[in-house]
């Protein structure tokens, strides 16, 4: 039976890398009923909306979701981002970022807490506009969300080869929050014996994907320390463009989503220079996460077998298929 699959291709490169990724999944054998959907800054533009409820009820009956990139220069930011891209993860429960990182000096996994800390929308504004305006962004942690994001950090770091888990906060300066996830990453660690654990500062963990990233398997973190690590990562693992994300649902109770994260790149869409390999990478992922496991690694396998090319953005797409 086909796997029914939106398509939110979205704004700038998101409209040509996501085609490459749907042509690479073809060429793996997998069937896939997909259904488009118009979403991101140039509908919010056309038309003022960003998720309509009709399509937010649609999403939540497919298997899964294939995003491209969204946002436009014209749209102010946190109107897609907040309206789109956050709503779908609390509205999905999407609550772990899953962010591999695969080089030649680095192979690593982030598991990114993905509905709660900072990017809960806690706090507000005050006199907004005056010399005497005060901005509230509060990060919100609870024990439940911390706790599953923990526990399939550890079932993760238990399915590979090193077995190794650090978690990476602030302790020292976030006593309250940091304290929690300390805690509870502690509690959840003695279901885990054959995992080794460690703890690094999210400044410390900076210089370490740096200079030593091969210390790192498994990293478990909060919400905006793992966007931050994730695009260091990325960059170190060969850059922004080759970087792929998960935004599970592991309970499955809606499906989960997929993009790349080198956003809409305005600069140079329609030039047939935008990379796909991280919409074909994350297509992968998506593969995997519907149990076409063997397809899956044969795409992971030809994406890595592409990473040197160079060509046209249709040009690498033909290449990774043709090496299915």
């Amino acid at each position: 039976m086909a796997h029914r699959v939106g398509i939110i291709a979205g704004d700038g490169i998101g409209q040509e890398v996501v085609p490459e990724a749907l042509k690479v999944v073809r060429a793996a054998g997998v069937d896939l009923d997909t259904i488009d959907y118009d979403l991101g800054g140039a509908r919010y533009l056309r038309t003022g909306e960003v998720l309509p409820e009709a399509i937010l009820d649609e999403l939540r009956g497919l298997d899964a979701i294939l995003l491209g990139a969204v946002g436009t220069p014209e749209v102010p930011p946190g109107v897609i981002e907040r309206g789109l891209l956050l709503r779908l993860r609390f509205e999905l429960d999407l609550y772990v970022n899953l962010r591999p990182m695969e080089g030649a000096r680095i192979d690593c996994v982030v598991v990114r807490e993905n509905t709660e800390g900072s990017y809960a929308g806690e706090g507000g504004a005050l006199r907004k506009g005056t010399p005497h305006e005060v901005a509230t962004q509060g990060s919100v942690n609870t024990r439940f969300g911390v706790e599953r994001c923990l526990r399939f950090a550890f079932e993760l770091a238990q399915s590979r080869p090193r077995r190794h888990l650090t978690l990476v906060h602030k302790t020292n300066v976030l006593t309250f929050a940091g304290d929690l996830w300390q805690r509870a990453c502690d509690e959840v660690a003695a279901a885990y014996p054959d995992v080794a654990t460690g703890y690094d500062h999210v400044d410390a963990a900076c210089i370490h994907l740096v200079e030593r990233p091969e210390r790192y398997d498994v990293i478990v973190t909060d919400n905006l320390f793992g966007d931050i690590l994730t695009d260091l990562g990325g960059a170190v693992a060969g850059g922004i463009g080759l970087a792929a994300s998960a935004n599970l649902n592991p309970a499955g109770t809606g499906p989960s989503l997929f993009e790349p994260v080198h956003g809409s790149a305005p600069d140079i869409a329609g030039t047939g220079r935008a990379n796909p390999l991280a919409a074909i990478r994350s297509a992968a992922m998506m593969l995997e996460f519907l149990g076409e496991a063997d397809a899956a690694a044969r795409v992971t396998k030809a994406v890595a077998a592409a990473a040197s090319l160079s060509g046209t953005t249709s040009e690498l797409g033909d290449a990774v298929a043709e090496r299915v």
